[in-house]
């Protein structure tokens, strides 16, 4: 990789530890709801006896915002209440108040906006700050009615929250088959994001993507269940265009059971109908400058509950094998390889080196990574110093792994990385496990089919070992029969420089990486807002086809095609604090 990438990382590698350093600080007001409970109110309609201002509507205590509140005129008694959409099951409400709260004041439920009122909850003795209220009742409309003000002001609420069950499933459907169970994502904001924050019946915790599209969350369900409801709960970073979707596999294929290009955030209730071991939430298009976050992602089946834990180690098989009987790490992280060439070479002719050590995965399959400033761990097959290799990246921290798979100077043999930590993110990069299973001549024919005329060579040059990249293939360079494949659209771009700078970007495009990645992409005339929408990329030449065959071939279609492939998040990089393994997978 250029070393303008080698510095890239390892200030990644910095950033990444200080968000773990920093996590371990966060503090959330939010109390545990119950596994079955999830907010029901926010960004629901509401309304409000009166307001003290434009600035102070009823919608502000439900918008997810602490920043924003609803307060009222200054006198008794006033009310705030909120439309579910639906009869609720209500269990839990939080009130955060702002200094002006209420010294008396009912909870109360109606089916109706107008009333009849059942009072759920009661006190004179209401002292403000946040008050979480375990209640029990059902209705469509709850309201907080004030009495009494504990100021000479009127009443205000930053957030009113309410907690519950919408539009009770139909016989049969219930449980959350998906609590606590496996989880992983595209991307994770931060270390204090993790994909598992959905799944863990706690409400005051929560997954976050990065901020480009698209982006998925998937939960192992641990076996085949039959769906009938999907429940998520947005943090205010919600997906206008989503799916639900099921599979068999933790890569798919995926069938969709749910889609919408008007999704409105707050807490969706959605009827659905398939079965799967994996169900997805795929964000397509965001609906704010930020990623997707989801509060909780809750399953529910026609089997009801969830799925128990094992009582017994899960059985090994499956591409990625037994995970159970991995020893723990003494350093930062237990590196294992896998051998998943299909028969074509025995363990004892799979071999990895590192940092000058070399062993089959028959002798020793294991490697206690310790920290380090950067490396590469390569893997060769059928000798240790075979033409078939190839290797991954790395940055280890002394408590965080960054690392990528790369096909930015080749392929040349199939690798995916698997990352898991301590705190339950678990991601995975690298070829799919469709890529791994086919032949390598069959990968090498594919390749050639996907092509364009000036692409097809590659295939060619350097048979049967590897595929090199378009930068590394004279006929793209000065004097070679496509030198100018690119150099036109770069100049009619503003981006002038050779083709061969361009694959590697290098040269004026050293420190563009926008820039480079909009040519790779063929995006560069477009409004740079769109430079990052990977539903953009490579719809006409020129473009660096190369790099999309391998992003079509890729785990979440993250691959490192071209040097800034991680521009946009599109690249193979997998950061995360605490880790506690890493499968390697090592293809022919």
């Amino acid at each position: 990789m250029p070393v303008a990438l080698s510095r890239r990382r390892a200030a990644l590698a910095v950033l990444a530890a200080l968000t773990l350093i920093t996590a371990l600080f966060v503090v959330t007001t939010r109390s545990r709801a119950d596994a079955a409970l999830v907010l029901v109110s926010q960004g629901k309609p509401a309304t409000a006896s009166s307001t003290e201002n434009a600035g102070t509507p009823a919608s502000a205590a439900v918008d997810g915002n602490a920043g924003t509140r609803w307060s009222s005129a200054f006198g008794d008694p006033q009310w705030i209440q909120v439309d579910l959409g639906g009869t609720a099951a209500v269990g839990q409400v939080v009130l955060q108040w702002e200094a002006a709260y209420a010294r008396s004041f009912q909870i109360q439920v109606a089916g109706a906006a107008g009333g009849p009122w059942t009072t759920i909850y009661s006190t004179t003795t209401g002292a403000g700050g946040t008050q979480t209220l375990t209640v029990t009742g059902t209705g469509r409309y709850v309201r907080v009615n004030g009495t009494a003000r504990g100021t000479a002001y009127g009443y205000s609420l930053w957030e009113f929250q309410v907690y519950g069950v919408v539009n009770d499933p139909a016989p049969g459907c219930s449980g959350n088959a998906a609590l606590n169970r496996p989880a992983a994502a595209s991307s994770v904001e931060n270390a204090a994001s993790a994909a598992s924050a959905a799944f863990d019946g706690n409400a005051g915790t929560r997954w976050s993507s990065l901020f480009a599209d698209p982006q998925w969350l998937r939960v192992d369900l641990g076996s085949t269940q039959t769906l009938c409801q999907v429940v998520l709960q947005w943090e205010a970073a919600y997906a206008r265009s989503f799916q639900i979707q099921v599979s068999a596999g933790p890569d798919g294929p995926w069938t969709t059971v749910y889609s919408t290009t008007t999704g409105t955030g707050g807490t969706q209730t959605l009827a659905v109908s398939g079965s799967g071991r994996y169900v997805r939430m795929n964000g397509t298009a965001r609906a704010t400058a930020y990623g997707y976050s989801l509060w909780e992602f809750v399953v529910r089946t026609t089997g009801g509950g969830p799925t128990p834990p094992p009582t017994t180690n899960p059985p090994t098989g499956g591409f990625w094998g037994d995970t159970t009987s991995i020893p723990a790490a003494q350093n930062v992280v237990m590196v294992k390889v896998l051998n998943r060439t299909n028969g074509r070479y025995p363990d004892s002719q799979v071999y990895w080196s590192y940092n000058g050590q070399v062993h089959s995965i028959a002798e020793q399959p294991y490697f206690d990574m310790p920290a380090n400033t950067a490396g590469r761990m390569y893997f060769h097959l059928g000798s240790p110093t075979s033409e078939y290799n190839d290797f991954i990246e790395f940055t280890v921290g002394p408590a965080v792994f960054n690392g990528n798979t790369t096909r930015v100077d080749a392929f040349a043999v199939k690798l995916a990385m698997r990352l898991h930590a301590r705190d339950g993110f678990d991601a995975a990069v690298g070829e799919t496990e469709a890529t791994f299973a086919e032949d390598r001549t069959v990968t090498f024919q594919r390749f050639t089919d996907a092509m364009p005329a000036e692409f097809k060579h590659l295939a060619q040059i350097q048979a049967p070992f590897r595929i090199p990249s378009p930068g590394n293939s004279p006929q793209f360079r000065a004097g070679g029969q496509y030198q100018n494949y690119l150099t036109a659209y770069a100049s009619q771009n503003g981006l002038p420089a050779s083709t061969s700078d361009i694959f590697g970007c290098a040269g004026p495009l050293a420190n563009n990486a926008g820039g480079c990645a909009a040519l790779n992409r063929h995006v560069a005339h477009l409004p740079q807002a769109q430079w990052s929408d990977p539903a953009l990329f490579y719809q006409a030449p020129p473009a660096n086809y190369y790099a999309k065959f391998w992003h079509d071939r890729a785990i979440g279609a993250k691959a490192y095609g071209f040097p800034y492939d991680d521009y946009a998040e599109q690249s193979s990089f997998i950061s995360h604090g605490n880790p506690q393994w890493l499968l390697v997978a090592v293809g022919w």
